[in-house]
């Protein structure tokens, strides 16, 4: 740890959010570095630059802190796919923005999507739970859009929203770990037109 860091872990006082992001960023490193089980909240509190007792002042465990952390992540995927469905109201152009928003989680910090589609605690309820919101509450903005704009009944919007999202995780997943020779914009690209001939092609927008 840096000198710089130690002094602004020990001895400052910041405000109870800023000190926290601090303290999620650190758990990061670490949680990215080690695996959850082998992570120590010991060496959390260094690499933060505080003291344990700080540490559990936001924190009464080490699981408690991992899912704050993986939630911070799946608010974030989740706040991504918003945006990209708000960003036009051209759906041509919604699809590679929707596809492109996984591509950018992913890319974005490895450490962050492993923990969200990769999460070695998946047994563990409240991490299940966690995980499970990063695909359904993504479902469900998509399939918001869709029923207002393609006209379709819930259960065929959802269905198709529950496509969309498995293959734009898959593909940037799989793009991430064997294939980044091929540029971000290509792999979305590709993503997407399979996407939009399916659901451009069957499903187009409503008159009026």
């Amino acid at each position: 740890m840096t000198e710089i860091a130690r002094l602004q872990g020990r001895g400052v006082r910041l405000p109870r959010t800023e000190r926290r992001a601090q303290l999620l960023t650190a758990a990061q490193r670490v949680f990215a570095e080690n695996g959850y089980h082998a992570a120590a909240m010991d060496e959390i509190a260094e690499q933060a630059g505080v003291s344990k007792p700080v540490l559990y002042q936001h924190f009464p465990g080490k699981l408690d802190l991992y899912i704050a952390l993986l939630e911070s992540h799946v608010e974030d995927l989740v706040s991504r796919v918003q945006d990209a469905l708000d960003s036009t109201t051209d759906n041509r152009q919604r699809v590679p923005a929707t596809v492109g928003a996984f591509f950018d989680f992913v890319s974005n910090d490895a450490g962050a999507f492993r923990m969200v589609f990769e999460s070695d605690l998946r047994g563990e309820p409240s991490v299940q739970e966690a995980v499970d919101r990063a695909t359904s509450a993504s479902v469900e903005a998509i399939t918001e859009t869709i029923t207002s704009d393609a006209g379709l009944d819930e259960a065929k919007a959802r269905l198709l929203a529950v496509g969309l999202v498995g293959m734009s995780q898959v593909s940037a997943r799989y793009w991430l770990q064997h294939n980044q020779a091929m540029s971000r914009e290509e792999a979305v690209d590709l993503t997407a037109n399979l996407a939009w001939r399916g659901i451009g092609g069957g499903f187009p927008l409503k008159d009026g």
